[in-house]
């Protein structure tokens, strides 16, 4: 068993500074959960707490039913890896994942065959006698990867260990996570600001602000039914469009009124308006640029103005301005266009768009609270 437990976790630090608020998380055995959120949101001070880097202000850390909070970092059970690498340069790549194995006094038979199966299991076989410096970003990565490997530990935790790579290396890396997790069938705590590394990798999602936790969920629960704006909006890319506007009840149905039109809320959000009695009220309403269409002018659609589009290869992305001057992005196959269409998509061209009733997401107005959560 590897499951780790955060009950009512603070950070203070010298100054009176709080950089973890009351943090409270159960992980599961063999879990994949991602700490995600803008820079200095608490992220990467939660994950040292846990390693034993940091010292715990108030509340407790368990592993495995342990309270660790007086602990070593050696002595918890854990294997981190760093963002940047944390490699010793003057040693051959071999000898940097054996280090620790060598500080356990472990036979050079033992290590040698966790050395070499780590390496086959990351493909840096070949690369065992080279020196750090000799290696690309991504090679030393799996180095400190293997690393961590060999130690047979209960806990992986990585610290934004893909940030120092391109983007293509980054995207080759996160196959290369899920594949290795699967591989080692253990507990993975994973920090990171990229918000499609913790859509890709996780199984949860701790979606962190100001050393808050914001929302945990899976990915497509923090997606579909984010609980308030802060996550609607740090998750998706584009982000979300959030426009001010009224939602209504006439007849036993309720609508939205953005720029003139009247939107019907329909589906499972529109039964579950009707179900709590929300009132009518100020609100702030979220459409993702996917879920906006473009239409033909029509009862419910919006007029608006192109004003830049962003080709993306198998999307557009189209800034356009409505009647108001607010600002909306759409984001549209372009299978779905015509070579003409397309052509079409130029500055100030004159487009209409809408979206359905059951795509939209309600926010309270003052307490930016998500209306259905």
């Amino acid at each position: 068993m590897a499951s780790v437990k955060l009950t009512n976790v603070k950070k203070i630090y010298d100054n009176n500074v709080v950089a973890v608020h009351d943090f409270n998380l159960e992980i599961k055995d063999k879990e994949f959960v991602v700490f995600v959120g803008p820079s200095g949101c608490g992220k990467s001070t939660t994950l040292r707490m846990i390693a034993g880097l940091e010292e715990i202000s108030e509340g407790t850390v368990e592993i495995d039913g342990e309270v660790v909070n007086d602990l070593q970092p050696k002595d918890r059970g854990i294997a981190m890896v760093f963002q940047n690498y944390a490699l010793y340069p003057h040693m051959s790549v071999y000898d940097n994942i054996a280090f620790s194995l060598r500080l356990q006094k472990e036979s050079e038979d033992v290590i040698y065959d966790k050395v070499t199966k780590a390496a086959e299991i990351l493909g840096i076989t070949e690369y065992l006698m080279r020196k750090p410096r000799a290696l690309s970003g991504g090679q030393r990565q799996r180095v400190a990867i293997g690393r961590a490997m060999v130690r047979n530990s209960k806990v992986f935790l990585m610290d934004e260990p893909l940030s120092n790579l391109d983007a293509k290396l980054r995207n080759q890396m996160r196959a290369e996570i899920i594949l290795l997790r699967q591989k080692l069938d253990t507990t993975f705590i994973y920090v990171t600001h990229d918000q499609t590394e913790a859509m890709t990798l996780a199984d949860r999602i701790v979606i962190m602000k100001d050393g808050y936790i914001m929302q945990v969920g899976t990915p497509d629960e923090v997606f579909d039914m984010p609980d308030n704006l802060f996550v609607a909006e740090f998750i998706g890319a584009p982000k979300m469009n959030i426009v001010k506007t009224k939602l209504v009840l006439e007849g036993g149905k309720y609508y939205v009124t953005p720029f003139g039109a009247k939107i019907e809320v329909t589906g499972e959000k529109g039964d579950e308006l009707r179900k709590r009695k929300v009132p009518a009220k100020d609100i702030l309403l979220g459409v993702r640029p996917e879920h906006i269409q473009l239409t033909d002018a029509g009862h419910d659609s919006i007029p608006c103005t192109l004003v830049v589009d962003e080709m993306m290869g198998s999307e557009l992305h189209l800034h356009v301005d409505t009647a108001d001057g607010t600002r909306l992005i759409v984001r549209t196959p372009t299978l779905e266009m015509s070579k003409a269409q397309r052509s079409a998509m130029v500055g100030g061209a004159k487009l209409h768009i809408s979206f359905g009733g059951n795509a939209m997401h309600l926010f309270d107005a003052q307490t930016e609270k998500n209306l259905l959560t």
